[in-house]
């Protein structure tokens, strides 16, 4: 293990926790490694690799993490790879040869592959020793960044006899550590926590009214000019405008954000991290797996959305253990804004029970399919909480996963049909014969068409497509396949649909009121009297960090008394018909119905749903009117004015 450490990747010694981490899991125990941004959680997966017979298989939730992975692996001689959606079929296909052969130790994938029946098939194929899971925090729903589909990666381990798991995060609270453990089965000891104190990192709340914050931030970081920065915004467009009034300022800066071309943010970010440009203003898109050590200044020109998102985004700050400035400008400006992103991820009632009938319409033989696009269209869900309902009734028994496929598959042949046969006899020229025989062919491209091989010649689904993979593997044939179609095993069809409704709706009620309260946990973290890197600390269960750590704004003798936002006209002035009156008419003649309250004011605060795609709501005058006013009291005003 120290040869390897010092050997492969040139370190001299462990950081602290990494061998713990390392020697559990190579001693056949599965763990968890819990250090702060930037303490080198990666080593622990990396090194372990090396050392184990068979695949390491990491599950990240970005694709920038992974490339970034990638590179240090890369340059370090570590034969590593990825699948992922940016790449080629062929890309995709060469990785997975390279894993079949054993000649990959470490494989990255998003955990979406995960249910594509293709990648599964493989998966069955290539023996794997650990399965590690990045932003693991990412599987609790008591944690930030809840991942529907993570909910699953225990399942998968036990699927794919996975005999290892080593679970990686900066941010999980003692609540999330406890839901982490239980759902991956490891022992108390092999949860190797660092502790959350990063002593080179000066905590620093001010209070700025809204109208005065550019004007503080052009004056601050013309203080540190040259030195690199990350200023972080909530929204695109504060991002464009924010980047471009410290350019008129003399502070070179760009914007990064995820309507970018993605050409252009990966240039953004090469720019930044070669020195040639060194101030970024970016919503949180930017920064995961930016292994960049000399950040010296974070600025957080909005308020960030939790505790854990901020002790994320200060953590890129000083990894390289100097002292680096972390300043929030805060006050309660944009914190409607922000819980405006919460409440648009609350189904409507409505939307849940749409959902349920669906699945109780559902074919007798026990089995429901559908197409993610179009059911979020229909139940008016987005679908990242569609994907949390569709858990939800897994894990009350309802519904289990069997697989997801892609509806239609099609080919072009690149040799002749008939040399393509000739290379198969007996059996298995019949079942390749009877796929280029009931494929539907257009000028170029053959449409396989699986229910016919089922009825006609008994050709198992999945044999079609591994036959399929293998003619692209040769070069025979191009493959294309697209609609994924999610195949669910109905477990219980004779539920009450309306408790069951009210129940569930009950449950993303409780978690809006969750997510509530942690944006307000974060405000009264930077209102604190006492030290904040202190707070921060104890937030996270660390009970190690000194009381009071000399150089956070509050130890300075500054704590923040956050300014009030502006006072906005009352709404019982407004005039309810000019804001909602077109809104009203054209969601009338499309759906038939007048709208409720809920999507009334889901249209005055500006938050999208599937519906307002549809009606092209973002040109109907009135769309994010009250943006600016909290979502509960444009609720019970539109609630009033339908009622009179």
């Amino acid at each position: 293990m120290h040869n390897t450490l010092e050997q492969v990747f040139g370190y001299p010694q462990f950081r602290p926790g990494q061998e713990a981490a390392v020697s559990a899991v190579l001693a056949g125990r599965s763990a968890a490694a819990i250090f702060p941004t930037g303490s080198g959680k990666s080593l622990c997966y990396q090194l372990s690799a090396l050392l184990l017979p068979n695949l390491t298989l990491v599950v990240s939730p970005l694709l920038a993490l992974m490339q970034d992975q990638l590179g240090f692996l890369q340059r370090h001689g570590i034969a590593a790879a990825s699948i992922d959606s940016a790449q080629s079929r062929d890309d995709a296909n060469e990785v997975m040869a390279r894993a079949r052969s054993g000649e990959l130790k470490i494989l990255m994938i998003s955990v979406e592959r995960l249910k594509n029946e293709r990648f599964r098939n493989f998966l069955q194929q290539v023996p794997i020793s650990l399965l590690v899971v990045d932003e693991a925090h990412c599987i609790s729903e008591w944690g930030h960044n809840f991942r529907p589909d993570y909910l699953k990666l225990p399942a998968y381990q036990r699927q794919f006899n996975i005999p290892l798991a080593l679970l990686l995060t900066a941010t999980a609270t003692p609540k999330v550590i406890a839901d982490m453990q239980a759902k991956f089965a490891i022992a108390p000891d092999d949860v190797v926590t660092t502790g959350f104190y990063r002593p080179n990192l000066n905590l620093l709340v001010e209070p700025v009214r809204g109208q005065d914050k550019r004007r503080r931030l052009v004056e601050w970081l013309g203080q540190r000019a040259g030195q690199p920065s990350i200023v972080y915004v909530t929204l695109q467009k504060t991002a464009e405008q924010i980047a471009q009034h410290l350019s008129q300022h003399g502070i070179q800066a760009e914007a990064y954000h995820a309507g970018l071309p993605h050409e252009q943010r990966e240039a953004i970010q090469r720019r930044f991290m070669g020195g040639q440009s060194n101030c970024i203003v970016a919503t949180i898109a930017f920064g995961m797996g930016i292994d960049k050590s000399d950040i010296r200044n974070v600025v957080h020109f909005d308020l960030p959305k939790s505790i854990e998102n901020y002790s994320q985004e200060i953590g890129r700050a000083g990894r390289d253990g100097q002292p680096s400035d972390c300043l929030v400008l805060a006050n309660r400006d944009s914190l409607n804004v922000l819980e405006n992103f919460v409440y648009g991820d609350t189904p409507e009632l409505d939307g849940i029970r749409c959902v349920l009938d669906e699945l109780q319409a559902a074919s007798p033989d026990g089995q429901w399919e559908f197409l993610l696009g179009p059911l979020a269209d229909q139940s008016n869900i987005r679908q990242l909480p569609l994907k949390t309902l569709l858990v939800q009734l897994e894990l009350r028994g309802l519904i289990a996963p069997r697989y997801a496929y892609f509806a239609e598959y099609r080919f072009k042949f690149l040799v002749e049909p008939e040399a393509l046969l000739a290379r198969f006899e007996g059996e298995r020229r019949d079942f390749v014969s009877a796929i280029i025989q009931t494929s539907s062919r257009a000028r170029t491209w053959a449409t396989v068409n699986f229910d016919t091989l089922y009825l006609q010649h008994q050709a198992e689904r999945s044999r079609v497509v591994k036959a399929l993979d293998y003619f692209q593997e040769r070069g025979w044939v191009e493959l294309e396949s697209k609609q994924m179609t999610e195949v669910y095993s109905l477990l219980m069809t004779d539920f009450d649909a309306q408790t069951l409704s009210a129940e569930l709706h009950g449950y993303f009620t409780q978690h809006e009121r969750t997510e509530i309260a942690r944006i307000h946990a974060m405000l009264d973290l930077f209102a604190t009297e006492h030290c904040l890197g202190s707070r921060l600390a104890e937030y996270f269960g660390d009970e190690n960090a000194p009381q009071q750590c000399g150089h956070c704004s509050v130890c300075h003798g500054q704590a923040a008394r956050l300014p009030e936002p502006p006072v906005l006209p009352a709404l019982v002035d407004k005039n309810f018909q000019a804001l909602c009156g077109d809104f009203i008419h054209r969601h009338e003649q499309y759906n038939g119905s007048l709208p409720g309250a809920e999507r009334l004011t889901r249209f005055l605060c500006g938050i999208s749903v599937p519906l307002f795609t549809k009606l092209k709501a973002r040109a109907i005058p009135g769309f994010a009117a009250l943006e600016d006013y909290p979502y509960a009291e444009v609720r019970e005003w539109a609630e009033t004015n339908l009622a009179a």
